[in-house]
Protein backbone atom coordinates (compact mmCIF):
# COMPACT_ATOMS: atom_id res chain seq x y z
CA UNK A 1 0.00 0.00 0.00
CA UNK A 2 3.16 2.35 0.79
CA UNK A 3 3.38 2.66 -3.22
CA UNK A 4 -0.13 2.31 -4.29
CA UNK A 5 -0.92 5.85 -5.45
CA UNK A 6 2.32 5.36 -8.04
CA UNK A 7 1.09 1.74 -8.92
CA UNK A 8 -2.22 3.40 -9.57
CA UNK A 9 -0.76 6.78 -11.51
CA UNK A 10 1.41 4.08 -13.90
CA UNK A 11 -1.89 2.13 -14.69
CA UNK A 12 -3.58 5.09 -15.38
CA UNK A 13 -1.44 6.38 -17.86
CA UNK A 14 -1.26 3.37 -20.14
CA UNK A 15 -2.60 3.79 -23.99
CA UNK A 16 -5.35 1.30 -25.04
CA UNK A 17 -3.04 -1.19 -25.74
CA UNK A 18 -1.39 -1.50 -22.25
CA UNK A 19 1.44 0.04 -23.11
CA UNK A 20 3.08 2.92 -20.98
CA UNK A 21 4.00 6.05 -22.80
CA UNK A 22 7.40 6.96 -23.23
CA UNK A 23 6.62 9.77 -20.54
CA UNK A 24 5.93 7.65 -17.87
CA UNK A 25 9.43 5.34 -18.32
CA UNK A 26 10.85 7.66 -15.61
CA UNK A 27 8.14 7.21 -13.23
CA UNK A 28 8.44 3.53 -13.65
CA UNK A 29 12.11 3.29 -13.02
CA UNK A 30 11.70 5.51 -9.71
CA UNK A 31 9.33 3.02 -8.37
CA UNK A 32 11.24 0.55 -9.17
CA UNK A 33 14.52 1.88 -7.56
CA UNK A 34 12.11 2.24 -4.58
CA UNK A 35 11.09 -1.42 -4.91
CA UNK A 36 14.75 -2.93 -5.44
CA UNK A 37 13.70 -4.41 -8.24
CA UNK A 38 14.96 -3.77 -11.94
CA UNK A 39 14.84 -0.91 -14.16
CA UNK A 40 12.81 -0.78 -17.18
CA UNK A 41 15.33 -0.28 -19.79
CA UNK A 42 15.56 3.87 -20.02
CA UNK A 43 18.71 4.61 -22.24
CA UNK A 44 19.47 7.76 -22.48
CA UNK A 45 16.54 8.39 -20.67
CA UNK A 46 18.17 7.53 -17.15
CA UNK A 47 19.07 11.22 -17.32
CA UNK A 48 15.57 12.50 -16.35
CA UNK A 49 15.61 10.01 -13.20
CA UNK A 50 18.98 10.87 -12.15
CA UNK A 51 18.88 14.28 -11.52
CA UNK A 52 19.49 15.56 -15.10
CA UNK A 53 23.04 14.25 -14.66
CA UNK A 54 24.14 12.97 -17.69
CA UNK A 55 22.20 15.07 -20.51
CA UNK A 56 24.52 15.84 -22.89
CA UNK A 57 25.44 19.61 -24.72
CA UNK A 58 23.71 19.88 -27.21
CA UNK A 59 25.26 21.13 -30.36
CA UNK A 60 24.05 24.59 -31.25
CA UNK A 61 22.43 25.82 -34.82
CA UNK A 62 25.58 26.90 -37.40
CA UNK A 63 23.26 29.89 -37.98
CA UNK A 64 22.48 31.26 -34.22
CA UNK A 65 22.94 34.77 -34.19
CA UNK A 66 23.33 35.13 -30.39
CA UNK A 67 25.30 34.09 -27.22
CA UNK A 68 23.14 32.38 -24.96
CA UNK A 69 23.77 32.87 -21.07
CA UNK A 70 24.54 30.40 -18.94
CA UNK A 71 20.61 29.21 -17.69
CA UNK A 72 19.61 29.29 -21.49
CA UNK A 73 22.19 26.92 -22.19
CA UNK A 74 20.93 24.51 -20.03
CA UNK A 75 17.70 25.06 -21.34
CA UNK A 76 18.67 24.47 -24.91
CA UNK A 77 20.12 21.20 -23.76
CA UNK A 78 17.02 20.04 -22.08
CA UNK A 79 15.32 20.95 -24.86
CA UNK A 80 16.96 19.12 -26.97
CA UNK A 81 17.42 15.86 -25.37
CA UNK A 82 14.12 15.10 -24.78
CA UNK A 83 13.32 16.29 -28.76
CA UNK A 84 15.67 13.61 -29.54
CA UNK A 85 14.33 11.57 -26.95
CA UNK A 86 10.73 12.44 -28.61
CA UNK A 87 9.36 13.60 -25.24
CA UNK A 88 7.59 16.74 -24.84
CA UNK A 89 9.07 19.80 -23.03
CA UNK A 90 6.42 22.29 -20.70
CA UNK A 91 9.23 25.69 -21.05
CA UNK A 92 7.64 27.46 -17.86
CA UNK A 93 10.52 29.79 -16.76
CA UNK A 94 9.74 33.14 -15.58
CA UNK A 95 8.42 35.47 -17.94
CA UNK A 96 10.97 37.75 -19.40
CA UNK A 97 14.18 35.54 -19.56
CA UNK A 98 14.13 34.48 -23.09
CA UNK A 99 12.07 31.22 -23.51
CA UNK A 100 11.58 32.39 -27.39
CA UNK A 101 14.90 31.93 -27.84
CA UNK A 102 15.60 28.87 -25.85
CA UNK A 103 13.43 27.17 -28.28
CA UNK A 104 14.61 28.52 -32.02
CA UNK A 105 17.74 27.09 -30.50
CA UNK A 106 16.20 23.43 -30.50
CA UNK A 107 14.25 23.87 -33.40
CA UNK A 108 15.01 21.72 -36.81
CA UNK A 109 15.47 22.85 -40.67
CA UNK A 110 12.17 21.06 -42.30
CA UNK A 111 13.32 17.77 -43.61
CA UNK A 112 13.04 17.62 -47.32
CA UNK A 113 9.14 16.30 -48.25
CA UNK A 114 8.20 16.70 -44.91
CA UNK A 115 6.51 19.67 -42.94
CA UNK A 116 8.18 22.10 -40.34
CA UNK A 117 7.75 23.49 -36.99
CA UNK A 118 3.92 25.30 -36.52
CA UNK A 119 4.59 27.80 -33.72
CA UNK A 120 0.71 28.64 -32.09
CA UNK A 121 1.24 31.86 -30.53
CA UNK A 122 -1.07 35.12 -29.29
CA UNK A 123 -1.93 37.48 -31.94
CA UNK A 124 -0.12 40.09 -30.62
CA UNK A 125 3.06 38.58 -30.11
CA UNK A 126 3.53 36.88 -33.78
CA UNK A 127 5.03 39.94 -34.59
CA UNK A 128 8.42 39.33 -32.35
CA UNK A 129 8.27 35.67 -33.43
CA UNK A 130 8.77 36.81 -36.36
CA UNK A 131 11.33 39.04 -35.54
CA UNK A 132 13.17 36.75 -33.16
CA UNK A 133 13.46 34.47 -35.89
CA UNK A 134 14.82 36.55 -38.33
CA UNK A 135 17.30 37.74 -35.96
CA UNK A 136 18.99 34.81 -34.14
CA UNK A 137 17.78 31.92 -36.68
CA UNK A 138 18.20 33.54 -39.92
CA UNK A 139 18.34 30.40 -41.81
CA UNK A 140 15.00 29.26 -40.73
CA UNK A 141 12.56 29.65 -43.93
CA UNK A 142 9.69 31.38 -41.27
CA UNK A 143 6.00 31.90 -42.57
CA UNK A 144 3.33 33.41 -41.28
CA UNK A 145 -0.15 31.50 -41.15
CA UNK A 146 -2.45 34.51 -40.86
CA UNK A 147 -4.80 37.27 -43.09
CA UNK A 148 -7.99 36.43 -45.28
CA UNK A 149 -5.81 35.24 -47.91
CA UNK A 150 -3.67 32.81 -45.61
CA UNK A 151 -2.60 29.61 -47.00
CA UNK A 152 0.85 27.38 -45.52
CA UNK A 153 3.81 27.89 -47.43
CA UNK A 154 5.25 24.15 -47.65
CA UNK A 155 9.03 25.31 -47.91
CA UNK A 156 8.44 26.76 -44.83
CA UNK A 157 10.90 25.70 -41.88
CA UNK A 158 8.78 27.52 -39.28
CA UNK A 159 5.18 28.70 -39.98
CA UNK A 160 3.13 31.21 -36.93
CA UNK A 161 -0.20 31.32 -36.57
CA UNK A 162 -2.67 32.72 -33.92
CA UNK A 163 -4.86 30.80 -31.26
CA UNK A 164 -7.55 31.87 -32.94
CA UNK A 165 -6.94 30.33 -36.59
CA UNK A 166 -5.98 27.30 -34.95
CA UNK A 167 -9.15 27.23 -33.72
CA UNK A 168 -11.04 28.49 -37.18
CA UNK A 169 -8.67 26.10 -39.25
CA UNK A 170 -8.59 23.14 -37.47
CA UNK A 171 -8.40 20.62 -40.43
CA UNK A 172 -6.16 22.62 -42.33
CA UNK A 173 -3.65 22.90 -39.58
CA UNK A 174 -4.43 19.01 -38.45
CA UNK A 175 -3.92 17.49 -41.82
CA UNK A 176 -0.21 17.59 -41.78
CA UNK A 177 2.46 15.76 -39.79
CA UNK A 178 4.38 18.48 -38.08
CA UNK A 179 8.13 17.99 -36.99
CA UNK A 180 7.48 20.15 -33.89
CA UNK A 181 4.62 22.06 -32.80
CA UNK A 182 5.34 24.69 -30.32
CA UNK A 183 1.88 26.76 -28.03
CA UNK A 184 3.79 30.12 -26.64
CA UNK A 185 2.03 31.05 -23.80
CA UNK A 186 0.36 27.89 -23.81
CA UNK A 187 -2.16 29.02 -20.82
CA UNK A 188 -4.51 29.49 -24.02
CA UNK A 189 -5.40 25.74 -23.69
CA UNK A 190 -5.97 25.83 -20.14
CA UNK A 191 -9.37 25.01 -20.24
CA UNK A 192 -9.14 21.08 -21.57
CA UNK A 193 -12.83 21.71 -22.35
CA UNK A 194 -12.66 24.64 -24.54
CA UNK A 195 -12.15 23.89 -28.62
CA UNK A 196 -9.23 25.66 -29.01
CA UNK A 197 -7.21 22.41 -27.03
CA UNK A 198 -9.20 19.67 -27.83
CA UNK A 199 -7.58 20.92 -31.27
CA UNK A 200 -4.17 21.44 -29.63
CA UNK A 201 -3.80 18.07 -28.10
CA UNK A 202 -5.12 16.55 -31.67
CA UNK A 203 -2.44 18.07 -33.40
CA UNK A 204 0.00 15.79 -34.86
CA UNK A 205 3.68 16.08 -34.33
CA UNK A 206 6.99 14.10 -33.51
CA UNK A 207 8.27 16.71 -30.71
CA UNK A 208 5.87 19.44 -28.32
CA UNK A 209 6.56 21.91 -26.37
CA UNK A 210 4.21 24.28 -24.34
CA UNK A 211 5.52 27.92 -23.07
CA UNK A 212 4.28 29.62 -20.77
CA UNK A 213 5.31 32.00 -17.49
CA UNK A 214 2.53 30.86 -15.61
CA UNK A 215 1.21 27.02 -16.27
CA UNK A 216 -1.29 27.82 -13.37
CA UNK A 217 -3.45 30.53 -13.40
CA UNK A 218 -6.33 29.01 -11.71
CA UNK A 219 -6.87 25.91 -10.94
CA UNK A 220 -4.52 22.46 -11.35
CA UNK A 221 -6.21 21.14 -14.24
CA UNK A 222 -5.08 24.02 -16.77
CA UNK A 223 -1.48 22.33 -15.64
CA UNK A 224 -3.00 18.31 -17.11
CA UNK A 225 -4.30 20.33 -20.06
CA UNK A 226 -0.68 21.45 -21.37
CA UNK A 227 0.85 18.58 -20.30
CA UNK A 228 -1.04 16.03 -22.12
CA UNK A 229 -0.92 18.59 -25.13
CA UNK A 230 3.28 17.80 -24.38
CA UNK A 231 3.05 14.49 -23.21
CA UNK A 232 -0.10 12.75 -23.88
CA UNK A 233 -0.56 9.97 -20.81
CA UNK A 234 1.76 11.48 -18.89
CA UNK A 235 -0.78 12.24 -16.08
CA UNK A 236 -3.51 9.65 -17.20
CA UNK A 237 -7.45 10.98 -17.81
CA UNK A 238 -8.44 13.92 -16.86
CA UNK A 239 -10.85 12.53 -14.22
CA UNK A 240 -8.16 10.27 -12.34
CA UNK A 241 -5.75 13.25 -12.34
CA UNK A 242 -8.75 15.14 -10.11
CA UNK A 243 -9.29 12.31 -8.13
CA UNK A 244 -5.89 11.63 -7.24
CA UNK A 245 -3.96 14.76 -7.75
CA UNK A 246 -5.81 17.66 -7.83
CA UNK A 247 -8.52 17.37 -5.22
CA UNK A 248 -6.11 15.64 -3.24
CA UNK A 249 -3.83 18.73 -3.16
CA UNK A 250 -6.15 21.29 -2.55
CA UNK A 251 -7.04 19.29 0.69
CA UNK A 252 -3.14 20.16 1.39
CA UNK A 253 -2.03 16.26 0.71
CA UNK A 254 1.41 16.54 0.98
CA UNK A 255 1.66 13.03 -0.81
CA UNK A 256 -0.34 13.76 -3.27
CA UNK A 257 1.81 16.35 -3.96
CA UNK A 258 4.89 15.29 -3.99
CA UNK A 259 3.95 12.27 -6.09
CA UNK A 260 2.45 14.69 -8.76
CA UNK A 261 5.97 16.93 -8.79
CA UNK A 262 7.87 13.58 -9.07
CA UNK A 263 6.28 12.66 -12.44
CA UNK A 264 6.18 16.06 -14.42
CA UNK A 265 10.09 17.56 -13.06
CA UNK A 266 11.70 15.55 -16.18
CA UNK A 267 8.86 17.78 -18.48
CA UNK A 268 8.97 21.19 -16.65
CA UNK A 269 11.86 23.51 -16.36
CA UNK A 270 11.32 26.65 -14.73
CA UNK A 271 13.63 28.95 -13.18
CA UNK A 272 13.04 32.29 -11.24
CA UNK A 273 14.59 35.59 -12.15
CA UNK A 274 16.52 35.65 -8.80
CA UNK A 275 17.49 32.54 -9.05
CA UNK A 276 19.36 32.95 -13.30
CA UNK A 277 19.12 36.40 -14.12
CA UNK A 278 20.29 38.30 -10.32
CA UNK A 279 21.66 41.20 -12.43
CA UNK A 280 18.50 42.25 -13.76
CA UNK A 281 17.32 45.14 -12.06
CA UNK A 282 15.05 45.16 -8.78
CA UNK A 283 11.18 45.36 -9.28
CA UNK A 284 9.65 46.79 -6.58
CA UNK A 285 5.87 46.67 -6.19
CA UNK A 286 3.70 50.23 -4.11
CA UNK A 287 -0.15 49.91 -3.39
CA UNK A 288 -0.97 53.94 -4.26
CA UNK A 289 -4.34 54.64 -2.16
CA UNK A 290 -6.95 56.19 -3.47
CA UNK A 291 -9.38 57.93 -1.23
CA UNK A 292 -12.71 58.34 -3.16
CA UNK A 293 -14.20 62.29 -3.50
CA UNK A 294 -17.58 62.71 -2.12
CA UNK A 295 -19.63 62.01 -5.39
CA UNK A 296 -17.96 58.78 -6.38
CA UNK A 297 -18.25 57.80 -2.24
CA UNK A 298 -21.89 58.03 -3.18
CA UNK A 299 -22.05 56.37 -6.49
CA UNK A 300 -20.04 53.70 -4.71
CA UNK A 301 -22.52 53.25 -1.95
CA UNK A 302 -25.25 53.48 -3.86
CA UNK A 303 -24.23 50.66 -6.09
CA UNK A 304 -23.32 48.63 -2.56
CA UNK A 305 -26.34 49.02 -1.29
CA UNK A 306 -28.28 48.18 -4.48
CA UNK A 307 -26.91 44.89 -4.76
CA UNK A 308 -25.32 43.52 -1.73
CA UNK A 309 -27.82 42.28 0.62
CA UNK A 310 -29.85 40.22 -1.91
CA UNK A 311 -26.85 38.76 -3.61
CA UNK A 312 -25.21 37.83 -0.29
CA UNK A 313 -29.06 36.05 0.11
CA UNK A 314 -28.90 33.97 -2.85
CA UNK A 315 -25.23 33.44 -3.01
CA UNK A 316 -25.79 31.85 0.66
CA UNK A 317 -29.20 29.94 -0.31
CA UNK A 318 -26.86 28.61 -3.18
CA UNK A 319 -28.19 30.91 -5.80
CA UNK A 320 -26.81 32.05 -9.06
CA UNK A 321 -23.28 33.34 -8.60
CA UNK A 322 -23.48 34.98 -12.34
CA UNK A 323 -25.41 37.71 -10.46
CA UNK A 324 -22.79 38.19 -7.66
CA UNK A 325 -19.78 38.34 -10.72
CA UNK A 326 -22.39 41.46 -12.36
CA UNK A 327 -22.29 42.92 -8.71
CA UNK A 328 -18.71 42.73 -8.09
CA UNK A 329 -17.98 43.97 -11.83
CA UNK A 330 -20.20 47.05 -11.02
CA UNK A 331 -18.84 47.47 -7.81
CA UNK A 332 -14.83 47.45 -9.25
CA UNK A 333 -15.86 50.05 -11.70
CA UNK A 334 -17.25 52.50 -9.62
CA UNK A 335 -14.11 52.12 -7.27
CA UNK A 336 -12.38 52.92 -10.74
CA UNK A 337 -14.79 56.23 -12.44
CA UNK A 338 -17.96 56.80 -11.91
CA UNK A 339 -18.64 56.87 -15.56
CA UNK A 340 -18.50 53.34 -15.56
CA UNK A 341 -21.57 53.09 -13.69
CA UNK A 342 -24.62 52.32 -15.85
CA UNK A 343 -26.46 55.67 -15.77
CA UNK A 344 -24.07 57.79 -14.44
CA UNK A 345 -21.68 60.62 -15.86
CA UNK A 346 -18.49 61.62 -14.57
CA UNK A 347 -15.20 63.89 -16.28
CA UNK A 348 -12.45 62.48 -14.01
CA UNK A 349 -12.43 60.06 -11.26
CA UNK A 350 -10.16 60.27 -8.18
CA UNK A 351 -7.81 57.33 -8.90
CA UNK A 352 -7.43 58.87 -12.92
CA UNK A 353 -6.19 62.06 -11.59
CA UNK A 354 -3.49 60.10 -9.37
CA UNK A 355 -2.73 58.05 -12.02
CA UNK A 356 -1.88 61.23 -14.14
CA UNK A 357 -0.14 62.93 -11.44
CA UNK A 358 2.40 60.35 -10.69
CA UNK A 359 2.50 60.13 -14.76
CA UNK A 360 3.29 63.15 -15.30
CA UNK A 361 6.09 62.74 -11.91
CA UNK A 362 7.41 60.24 -13.78
CA UNK A 363 7.62 61.56 -17.56
CA UNK A 364 8.91 64.67 -16.01
CA UNK A 365 11.97 62.83 -14.74
CA UNK A 366 12.63 60.94 -17.96
CA UNK A 367 11.19 57.59 -17.11
CA UNK A 368 8.52 55.76 -19.39
CA UNK A 369 5.13 54.02 -17.85
CA UNK A 370 2.93 51.11 -19.09
CA UNK A 371 -0.80 52.09 -17.81
CA UNK A 372 -2.79 48.56 -17.85
CA UNK A 373 -6.67 48.43 -17.76
CA UNK A 374 -9.08 45.45 -18.00
CA UNK A 375 -11.82 47.89 -19.17
CA UNK A 376 -11.42 49.89 -22.71
CA UNK A 377 -13.79 52.13 -21.78
CA UNK A 378 -11.58 52.99 -18.83
CA UNK A 379 -8.66 53.88 -21.38
CA UNK A 380 -10.87 55.69 -23.05
CA UNK A 381 -11.40 58.02 -19.90
CA UNK A 382 -7.56 58.38 -18.98
CA UNK A 383 -7.05 59.80 -22.51
CA UNK A 384 -8.28 63.34 -22.59
CA UNK A 385 -6.65 63.50 -19.30
CA UNK A 386 -3.19 62.83 -20.47
CA UNK A 387 -3.96 65.37 -23.33
CA UNK A 388 -5.03 67.89 -20.86
CA UNK A 389 -1.87 67.49 -19.34
CA UNK A 390 0.61 67.75 -22.20
CA UNK A 391 1.05 64.09 -21.84
CA UNK A 392 2.31 62.00 -25.34
CA UNK A 393 1.16 58.41 -25.22
CA UNK A 394 -0.12 55.41 -27.64
CA UNK A 395 -2.22 52.63 -26.85
CA UNK A 396 -2.37 48.82 -27.80
CA UNK A 397 -5.99 46.91 -27.25
CA UNK A 398 -7.62 44.55 -29.27
CA UNK A 399 -8.86 46.94 -32.02
CA UNK A 400 -5.41 47.89 -32.89
CA UNK A 401 -3.99 46.73 -36.38
CA UNK A 402 -0.25 47.74 -36.58
CA UNK A 403 0.61 46.38 -32.99
CA UNK A 404 4.25 45.83 -34.31
CA UNK A 405 3.94 49.38 -35.17
CA UNK A 406 2.73 50.46 -31.81
CA UNK A 407 5.53 48.99 -29.80
CA UNK A 408 8.33 50.11 -31.81
CA UNK A 409 6.97 53.99 -31.39
CA UNK A 410 6.86 53.39 -27.64
CA UNK A 411 10.32 51.26 -27.36
CA UNK A 412 12.01 54.06 -29.35
CA UNK A 413 13.38 56.81 -27.16
CA UNK A 414 11.88 59.90 -28.93
CA UNK A 415 8.39 57.70 -28.51
CA UNK A 416 5.75 58.87 -26.20
CA UNK A 417 6.57 57.83 -22.83
CA UNK A 418 2.68 56.78 -21.54
CA UNK A 419 2.01 53.52 -23.53
CA UNK A 420 -2.02 52.29 -22.61
CA UNK A 421 -2.54 49.08 -22.95
CA UNK A 422 -5.49 46.28 -21.99
CA UNK A 423 -4.38 43.18 -20.42
CA UNK A 424 -5.92 40.84 -22.87
CA UNK A 425 -4.60 42.32 -25.79
CA UNK A 426 -1.43 44.08 -24.00
CA UNK A 427 -0.92 41.62 -20.61
CA UNK A 428 1.03 38.38 -22.78
CA UNK A 429 4.17 38.17 -24.62
CA UNK A 430 5.32 41.55 -25.60
CA UNK A 431 8.48 43.18 -24.84
CA UNK A 432 8.62 46.68 -23.64
CA UNK A 433 11.48 47.25 -22.11
CA UNK A 434 11.24 51.29 -22.42
CA UNK A 435 9.24 51.53 -19.53
CA UNK A 436 10.57 51.18 -16.32
CA UNK A 437 7.40 52.56 -14.50
CA UNK A 438 3.94 50.30 -14.85
CA UNK A 439 0.38 51.52 -13.31
CA UNK A 440 -2.22 49.06 -12.78
CA UNK A 441 -5.25 50.56 -12.45
CA UNK A 442 -7.93 47.92 -11.53
CA UNK A 443 -6.82 45.07 -9.22
CA UNK A 444 -7.83 41.60 -9.89
CA UNK A 445 -8.22 38.54 -7.99
CA UNK A 446 -5.89 36.63 -10.38
CA UNK A 447 -2.34 38.11 -9.48
CA UNK A 448 -0.95 35.58 -12.26
CA UNK A 449 -2.32 37.82 -14.61
CA UNK A 450 -0.88 41.05 -13.27
CA UNK A 451 2.50 39.24 -12.92
CA UNK A 452 2.49 39.00 -16.70
CA UNK A 453 1.37 42.36 -17.19
CA UNK A 454 4.46 43.60 -14.99
CA UNK A 455 6.82 41.56 -16.58
CA UNK A 456 6.09 42.89 -20.30
CA UNK A 457 8.99 45.29 -19.15
CA UNK A 458 11.43 43.62 -16.39
CA UNK A 459 12.59 41.13 -18.58
CA UNK A 460 16.03 40.54 -20.28
CA UNK A 461 16.85 43.49 -22.18
CA UNK A 462 15.57 45.84 -18.85
CA UNK A 463 18.80 47.81 -17.26
CA UNK A 464 16.65 50.18 -14.95
CA UNK A 465 14.74 49.05 -11.67
CA UNK A 466 10.98 48.39 -12.46
CA UNK A 467 8.11 50.53 -10.17
CA UNK A 468 4.57 48.33 -10.39
CA UNK A 469 2.01 50.55 -8.85
CA UNK A 470 -1.07 49.44 -8.00
CA UNK A 471 -4.19 51.72 -7.75
CA UNK A 472 -6.73 50.57 -4.91
CA UNK A 473 -9.70 52.70 -4.15
CA UNK A 474 -9.86 52.60 -0.37
CA UNK A 475 -12.84 51.31 1.70
CA UNK A 476 -13.74 49.86 -1.44
CA UNK A 477 -14.08 45.85 -2.69
CA UNK A 478 -10.59 46.37 -3.84
CA UNK A 479 -8.90 46.45 -0.68
CA UNK A 480 -10.80 43.03 -0.43
CA UNK A 481 -9.21 41.68 -3.85
CA UNK A 482 -5.76 42.56 -2.48
CA UNK A 483 -6.32 40.41 0.24
CA UNK A 484 -7.81 38.12 -2.08
CA UNK A 485 -5.15 37.86 -3.90
CA UNK A 486 -2.66 37.21 -1.25
CA UNK A 487 -4.17 33.65 -0.65
CA UNK A 488 -4.62 32.76 -4.00
CA UNK A 489 -0.70 32.09 -4.90
CA UNK A 490 -0.07 28.61 -2.31
CA UNK A 491 -1.16 26.45 -4.71
CA UNK A 492 0.75 26.01 -7.69
CA UNK A 493 3.60 27.72 -5.56
CA UNK A 494 3.51 24.17 -4.21
CA UNK A 495 3.22 22.54 -6.91
CA UNK A 496 5.61 23.90 -9.42
CA UNK A 497 7.80 26.44 -7.41
CA UNK A 498 5.09 29.87 -7.81
CA UNK A 499 3.25 29.33 -10.93
CA UNK A 500 1.01 31.77 -10.36
CA UNK A 501 -2.56 32.00 -8.37
CA UNK A 502 -4.03 28.17 -8.47
CA UNK A 503 -7.47 28.23 -6.62
CA UNK A 504 -10.25 29.61 -8.67
CA UNK A 505 -12.49 32.39 -7.67
CA UNK A 506 -15.36 29.95 -5.63
CA UNK A 507 -18.61 31.24 -4.00
CA UNK A 508 -16.62 31.48 -0.84
CA UNK A 509 -14.84 33.97 -2.71
CA UNK A 510 -17.35 36.21 -3.85
CA UNK A 511 -19.36 36.18 -0.53
CA UNK A 512 -15.80 37.59 1.17
CA UNK A 513 -15.60 40.09 -1.51
CA UNK A 514 -19.21 41.32 -1.49
CA UNK A 515 -19.34 40.81 2.07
Amino acid sequence: ARFGREIADLLEARDANGALPRAALPAAARLADALSLPRPDLGALAALVDDFAGIPEAPLPPDLGATLRVYQRAAVDWLVFLRDAGLGALLADDMGLGKTLEVLCALRPRAPGGAGTLVVAPTSVLFNWANEARRFRPALRTALYHGPDRSLDPRADLTLTSYALLRLDAETLGAHDWDAVVLDEAQAIKNPDSQVARVAHGLRARWRVAMTGTPVENRLDELWSQLHFANPGLLGSRAAFDERSARPIAAGDADALASLRARIRPFVLRRRKSEVAPELPPRTEVVLRVELGERERAVYDAVRAATRDDVLAKLAAGGNVLAALEALLRLRQAACHSGLVPGQSADTSSKVELLVEELATAVEEGHKALVFSQWTSLLDRVEPRLAANGLAWTRLDGSTRDREGVVTRFQDPAGPPVLLLSLQAGGTGLNLTAADHVFLLDPWWNPAVEDQAADRTHRIGQEKPVLVHRLVAADTVEERVLALQASKRALADAALGDAGAAASLTRDDLLALLA
